[in-house]
C-alpha cells in the first residue's frame, strides 16, 4: 500500500507524541526527528489538531502531545484524516472492449480493498507502540518473530 507523504508524516508524528502523552514536543524537534520541512509538518500536525488527536500547547515551553486513546485509536483513523480511503478508484481505467474481466477484476481489487481497511482499522495505535518496543536496534535486522506476529500481538 502507498501512503502519500503527508499521510506517514501523520502517522509517523502520532506514534512519536502517543510514545510520551504527558510530554509536549516541539513541532521543530519532530520536524528534526523525521528531517522534513517545518512547514509541511506545521499542516498535518493542524489537520490532526482539528481530528482531536493532537493538541498545541501555546506560549513558552509549548509544542504539541497527543491526545487520543492509543487503544482506541486506529491506523485508519489516522489514514482517512489524509487519503481518501473509501473511493473507487479502478472504474475509469478498464477497457470497454472487456466488461466481463474488467467486472471481475474489479471484484477482486475491491476484496483487497476491504481487507486492507479491515486490518487498518483492527490496528490500535498500542499496538504500533509495542511493535516499535519489539523492533531491534540496528536498521536492517528483523525482530525474532514468527510471520503473523502482529495480528496476534493486538
Amino acid at each position: 500500500m502507498k501512503l502519500q507523504i503527508s499521510t506517514r508524516l501523520a502517522l509517523y508524528s502520532v506514534l512519536h507524541l502517543a510514545t510520551d502523552p504527558t510530554r509536549q514536543f516541539s513541532a521543530a524537534e519532530i520536524a528534526e526527528r523525521f528531517g522534513i520541512s517545518l512547514n509541511h509538518l506545521a499542516k498535518v500536525l493542524r489537520t490532526l489538531g482539528r481530528a482531536g488527536l493532537v493538541e498545541a500547547v501555546r506560549g513558552a515551553g509549548g509544542g504539541y502531545r497527543f491526545r487520543g486513546n492509543v487503544k482506541r485509536v486506529t491506523l485508519l483513523d489516522v489514514i482517512q484524516l489524509f487519503e481518501d480511503v473509501w473511493s473507487d478508484g479502478y472504474g475509469a481505467e478498464e477497457p470497454a472492449a472487456a466488461p466481463e474481466e474488467g467486472r471481475a477484476l474489479r471484484r477482486v481489487l475491491d476484496e483487497i480493498d476491504d481487507i486492507a481497511r479491515a486490518t487498518l482499522r483492527s490496528i490500535t495505535l498500542a499496538t504500533m507502540l509495542k511493535l516499535m518496543q519489539e523492533l531491534p536496534d540496528a536498521p536492517g535486522q528483523r525482530p525474532e518473530s514468527a510471520p503473523g506476529r502482529l495480528a496476534r500481538s493486538r
